[in-house]
């Protein structure tokens, strides 16, 4: 875990070590500043003369100011260290999201990445923080002061021989109890914003069905679950603070009570007020050291479970691999599936496709039509790779599809999706998505193609009106055809339309295919649709049932041949026929 989140270190490298040299050079001067003032104290009581104490001040004016700038630049670098990996933490995170199959996606959810790339980095981010920091100077500052201790109270600084084993054993316990919580809290706060995630994306559904109480309950449910647990942890933790108390005075009030007796009976041990002094300043910082290191392990035991589950997104192996020498052109859109058949998942029963042969020739219009769950969407995902086969073989431009590299090939399929999807950004820069050398003139031909151009030209700021977040702001019909519109601007070999026209009217359904075929004519064109209309002037039509292919033919062959088509047709058309 450690080794893969320190290669995101990288150009703050130097900040991570030059923030403990910082502070080693800051802790030392902090431990000679009590040696020296107790050697003035006792040149005072010595009755020393004023320039002697006035030298002594100047050095220790000095030692003050060095110990200052040491530590705010001690501090700057690790504030620049801890928030760079942070950074790079988030980068490479998101960068191996981008690179995931769907397959790997599918082994998280959206909820559980969003907590890793937020919550779990900060945790992270606030250990390394301490580590490269407070984990230095704690020890450190209990070395050097255990050792000055030693040097200026002799065999009174064995207190601490009693007091540090007590708070490692009552550190270790706490830490122990604790560690499981943290563990467990995580997964609830996956469950916490996937709660969130879900009210705020399906705000219109739970408004129209007047379900604010009860999504409100199921918030304040999993809210609930997280603050248990964390409220949990806390109270352990809680002991720590009175532990250290109950030591820390436990010490001080020997230090006083036998550093005065001896000092006032001179018996025991030659201990004057100098060292007196400076032993009690040496008992804080070494106190002081103990509970900043309780405090590091607390965090560090914090950001273990948020590192771990870093380190499974960042080590997730994409299922989908480029060949070593990748085919980088894509002849032509003919498309063929020799015996292929897919799982979800390996260990799966039931197969999602099954033994399917198809042959479709490049530029050729397909139209696929089947009841739900008939994998009519997995059946055309699997010819951009975003799912590999199970088993067979399925060729795109007479090769095999393994054997391309995935960019180039995916740069010749387009595919509007059953559930379009636009981003924050002008409509101008949702467009150029499919080809960001456009210009004007190809993006207004793509949105006349599409049908779009007469609700763009509506808007007051034409191809610069502004998309919310997930296209909020305009219909589903006109969703559907801005994205239509994008992948015409890609100009792809193959063109595949999952249900992306069930939001439109007839009419316009018409004439977005009689565009998409005059546009582009050498394409090949593959349409999902539940309206038999939608398919019924293509090339060929492919009925499918329970992942397998049913039927294969025209509208006029599958009318004859085809029962499931002709149900679906005649309960389609039933009202016009009674008219």
């Amino acid at each position: 875990m450690i080794k893969t989140i320190s290669k995101s270190i990288r150009e703050y490298k130097k900040d991570s070590i030059m923030s403990p040299v910082f502070v080693s050079i800051e802790v030392v001067i902090e431990c000679i500043i009590p040696f020296l003032i107790a050697n003035l104290v006792n040149l005072i009581k010595a009755e020393a003369e004023f320039s002697t104490i006035l030298f002594y001040g100047v050095i220790l004016v000095i030692l003050a100011m060095l110990s200052l700038l040491f530590g705010t630049l001690a501090g700057y670098r690790c504030a620049s260290a801890s928030c760079g990996l942070a950074k790079n933490l988030r980068k490479d995170m998101f960068y191996a999201i981008q690179d995931y199959s769907f397959e790997n996606i599918d082994r998280f959810s959206n909820s559980s990445l969003v907590t890793r790339l937020t919550t779990d980095i900060t945790n992270v981010q606030q250990a390394y923080m301490m580590i490269i920091r407070t984990a230095i100077r704690a020890p450190l500052m209990l070395i050097f002061a255990f050792s000055m201790a030693f040097i200026m109270g002799g065999r009174m600084a064995m207190i601490f021989l009693v007091v540090v084993p007590i708070l490692g054993v009552a550190l270790a316990i706490v830490i122990y109890k604790t560690f499981p919580l943290f563990k467990k809290v995580f997964t609830k706060y996956d469950n916490l914003n996937n709660s969130v995630q879900e009210n705020v994306k399906a705000m219109r559904v739970v408004k129209s069905y007047v379900r604010e109480d009860y999504e409100s309950n199921k918030f304040n449910a999993a809210a609930t679950d997280v603050s248990k647990d964390f409220t949990k942890a806390e109270q352990i933790l809680a002991l720590n603070s009175p532990i250290m108390q109950f030591c820390i005075y436990a010490v001080m009030i020997f230090v006083l009570s036998y550093g005065s007796y001896t000092i006032i009976t001179s018996r025991g041990m030659d201990l004057d007020v100098g060292q007196f002094s400076a032993l009690l300043t040496y008992s804080f910082m070494i106190l002081n050291s103990l509970m900043m290191l309780s405090m590091v392990f607390v965090v560090i035991a914090l950001a273990g479970e948020s590192g771990k589950r870093i380190v499974q997104v960042l080590n997730e192996k994409s299922t989908l691999h480029d060949p070593e020498q990748p085919l980088m052109e894509v002849k032509d859109g003919s498309i063929r599936f020799e015996n292929v058949s897919f799982k979800y998942d390996e260990n799966a029963d039931r197969r999602a496709l099954a033994n399917i042969d198809l042959d479709i020739r490049s530029g050729e219009t397909i139209g696929i039509i089947g009841g739900t769950g008939s994998s009519k969407s997995t059946l055309v995902q699997l010819i951009p790779r975003l799912y590999d086969v199970s088993d067979g073989t399925l060729c795109v431009g007479g090769e095999d599809v393994q054997k391309y590299d995935l960019e180039v090939l995916r740069n010749q399929v387009a595919m509007v999706l059953q559930k379009n999807v636009l981003f924050s950004g002008t409509i101008r820069e949702n467009l150029q998505w499919g080809n960001k050398e456009a210009t004007d003139a190809q993006i207004k031909e793509a949105c006349e193609l599409a049908q779009a151009q007469e609700f763009i030209d509506l808007f007051p700021e034409g191809y610069d009106t502004y998309i919310e977040q997930g296209g909020t702001n305009v219909s589903g019909g006109q969703k559907q055809r801005l994205c239509i519109a994008r992948a015409l601007l890609k100009r792809p070999k193959i063109l595949i339309l999952d249900d992306s026209t069930s939001a439109v009217d007839t009419k316009t359904d018409a004439l977005i295919r009689k565009g998409m075929n005059d546009f582009l004519p050498e394409t090949t064109k593959i349409i999902i649709a539940q309206r038999t209309s939608s398919v019924e002037d293509c090339d060929r039509i492919i009925v499918m049932d329970g992942g397998k292919i049913q039927s294969i033919g025209s509208h006029e062959d599958l009318m004859k041949t085809s029962d499931i088509y002709q149900e679906v047709y005649n309960s389609q058309n039933r009202g016009d026929d009674d008219e």
